[in-house]
Parts: structure tokens; sequence; C-alpha cells
């Protein structure tokens, strides 16, 4: 994500949007008022204790998931729409993005994906291990790959996915110029 911000592209992350939902009204007191005070002591949400809540409980993620979705849904459009007029690359980060069909609202999607050796290696070194839940929910990265206008491989150092995804930019800037589209 912070490569697209490098290279230009005004960014957003819904993970990043949830993060700052949870510690806000009306999500705080929903939270508070399903699962009691403990899931926000000093009125900051716990992420893991709310995590150990949902992630075995299909049904509680699910009741976590009717909530968070519109509210994260309405902001991502709230920045679409107010982005200047001028912006030439707007990308969102958002890892279910064909699981919720809000892949229509973009005129490009781009499946960045690694290895499962390198995703785990990755996610151990960021101290996520036991991602196995959270990416139980999501459609596999081969299924994204499939869905995905452009596919980028991430099994390289940060400065070559930036290159790559200059490239992409570079592609996309061109394709706008000759008026296709892809």
């Amino acid at each position: 994500m912070s490569a697209f911000g490098r290279l230009g592209a005004a960014t957003i992350s819904a993970d990043q949007v949830v993060h700052d939902l949870l510690d806000r009204e009306p999500l705080l007191s929903r939270l508070k008022e399903r699962w009691g005070d403990e899931v926000a002591p000093e009125g900051r949400v716990d992420r893991g204790e709310v995590g150990a809540r949902v992630f075995n409980d299909p049904a509680e993620l699910a009741w976590l998931e009717s909530q968070i979705h519109p509210l994260v849904g309405a902001e991502l459009h709230g920045w679409l729409d107010g982005l200047e007029a001028d912006t030439e690359f707007a990308v969102a980060e958002i890892p279910l993005l064909f699981e919720g069909e809000m892949h229509q609202r973009f005129d490009h999607t781009v499946a960045i994906v690694a290895h499962e050796e390198v995703r785990k290696e990755r996610a151990r070194s960021r101290g996520h291990e036991g991602v196995e839940g959270r990416e139980a929910r999501q459609l596999s990265q081969a299924e994204k790959a499939g869905r995905a206008d452009t596919v980028i491989e991430n099994d390289g150092t940060p400065e070559e996915l930036e290159m790559k995804l200059g490239a992409l930019l570079d592609s996309l800037r061109s394709d706008l110029a000759t008026g296709e589209h892809g």
C-alpha cells in the first residue's frame, strides 16, 4: 500500500478504516452492548478480545461483519467521492474486496500474491501467527488472482514490488492516454 503512495497514488486501507471505526461511535457502543465493557477497557477496543470472540464463532463473526461492513463501505465511498478531480490513481487495499462484491466500484483490480511459505514467513515476522482463521473466510490467492484484472507476484524485496507497481501504473497511464481500459 505504501508503495502505491510513494508512486503518487491516493491510498486508503480498509483494515485501517476498520481500526479507526472500532474506537468510534456507533461501533464502540454496539460492541460493548453485545460483549460487555471488557471488549473496550478505557474506551478503546481490545482487538485481541474481539478476535478471540469472533474468529472461532461464525455467528459472532457474521454479527460483527454486519456491523462493520456497511460502515467501511460508507467510509470508502466517501473517500473516493472526496478525492480531488485531478487524482490520477486512487488505490484502496481491501482484503475482502471480491467477497463483499465491492470490486464493482473500481475500474481496475490488482491481486498481489506470494507463495505460501513467503506469506507465512512474512506473517510470522510481523507477529501475525495464527492467521489461518482469518484467511479461512477469504478467497484463496488463486481465486483472487482469477478475478483480478492484474496479478502481481510479490515473492521478492519491497523494492522489486515497487518497481512492478510502478510499471503497472505506467501501463495504466498509457492505456488511459490511448483510451483503452483494462
